[in-house]
């Protein structure tokens, strides 16, 4: 499979073989990790990080990728950066193509990260965007693959807001990669109505199902993957806090809906959690709202059927099989 020179932008750019292959390549390099063998071989390459939206986990997994390949990698932070301000998106990709082997963007909006691809002589990966997570689907199909040993025809269920990123991502790799999706939240929330025929269309040929529920004891109905993400995104204001707890509360992850799955499904999130008031913003919304826990319980998150730390993991595997082979 031929990947070099190629954008990651989104999962719908990318057949169901490409994908496929990128999930096995990173199974591959995680085994080589894990046993302690080399695979440095992009030595003397260079990569640039730009992160408009800050991430544990995302620069992470960048970073300690670049270096087990035997790269250096330059993190610009929002302040580091003159993109979009004194620099222009497509200037920007200009000069940064012009040093570096290959470019990463976390942000917002995703025209902006198709734009640096339209003008960059090296390959572009979206670390996220508003509308796209592409290597987090990555490392959310090894794990689910890791556990269950297939995708096709495992059932995963999106609990909660699902008119962005992951929500859409979710439904386009299952829609790829043949998994049955549900997403299930107040009909507001559901996908733009384009995406959805859009992955409709996907589905016929892979054998995938969509479906769009509102009542999560049918939703979790012999679920294999209960996922969820948190309510307010990086980003949001303050102020829909009390809006989104009035709508998805009904919506939340507990024991009680993982008793209505799968007798062995397994819980999966995206990180960062609020299942506990351990951090600034949960405490803060905590108090103000009168809860101890948002979009999961700590007793889910922190159950034998949670599998988010393995989950986490596995973005660095799968960042590392996307730079290897475009690059």
């Amino acid at each position: 499979m031929n990947l070099k020179g190629r954008d990651f932008l989104k999962l719908l750019d990318f057949s169901s073989d490409e994908i496929a292959y990128l999930i096995d390549l990173a199974a591959e390099l995680k085994a080589k990790k894990k046993n302690g063998v080399p695979h440095n071989t992009l030595c003397g390459k260079n990569i640039a990080l730009i992160f408009e939206k800050t991430s544990t986990r995302t620069r992470c997994s960048f970073e300690v990728a670049a270096y087990d390949l035997g790269m250096h990698a330059t993190y610009l932070d929002p302040k580091a950066s003159q993109i979009g301000k004194k620099e222009s998106i497509a200037d920007t990709a200009r000069v940064l193509s012009s040093i570096y082997d290959g470019i990463e963007y976390r942000g917002y909006g995703q025209e902006i990260v198709e734009e640096l691809a339209k003008y960059s002589k090296v390959p572009v990966w979206n670390g996220l965007t508003n509308e796209f997570h592409p290597t987090q689907i990555l490392a959310d199909f090894l794990t689910i693959k890791e556990r269950f040993g297939k995708l096709k025809g495992i059932k995963l269920v999106y609990m909660g807001d699902a008119r962005y990123n992951m929500g859409n991502s979710l439904m386009v790799g299952c829609a790829k990669m043949g998994l049955d999706f549900v997403a299930c939240a107040p009909k507001k929330y559901f996908p733009e109505q384009a995406l959805i025929e859009k992955c409709k269309e996907i589905a016929k040929e892979t054998g995938a199902t969509l479906s769009f529920e509102e009542n999560p004891d049918v939703a979790v109905k012999g679920a294999n993957v209960i996922y969820t993400d948190v309510w307010v995104s990086m980003g949001e204001p303050t102020e829909v806090w009390q809006e989104r707890i009035n709508d998805l509360s009904p919506y939340q992850v507990n024991k009680e809906l993982m008793s209505k799955a799968d007798k062995n499904a397994v819980f999966m999130h995206c990180l960062p959690a609020f299942h506990d008031m351990n951090t600034d913003v949960g405490r803060e919304m905590g108090e103000k709202f009168g809860r101890k826990d948002m979009e999961v319980t700590d007793e889910v998150f922190e159950s034998e059927q949670s599998i988010v730390f393995q989950e986490a993991e596995n973005r660095m595997h799968t960042i590392k099989a996307v730079m290897l082979s475009t690059l």
